[in-house]
């Protein structure tokens, strides 16, 4: 993955964090967060993909069905 994505993606999840603790300090549900950081990152992969990441999990979905037949 290029530096400059990396970054990008590194700011991405920082950011999402920030809000999830204060969204956990103004007395938000457990819920409420963990859907907020799901629904973020996401949204951040999307936005960002990691191509290297999707590439590996490809291959390794191949293997694992070419080991089933």
């Amino acid at each position: 993955m290029d530096a400059g994505i990396r970054q990008k993606r590194v700011e991405g999840l920082e950011a999402i964090k920030a809000k999830a603790l204060d969204m956990a300090k103004q007395g938000k549900t457990d819920l409420e967060v963990s859907s907020f950081i799901n629904e973020g990152k996401k949204e951040l992969a999307f936005e960002l993909p990691d191509e290297e990441a999707f590439k590996k999990a490809v291959k390794a979905a191949e293997k694992f069905k070419k080991s089933k037949k």
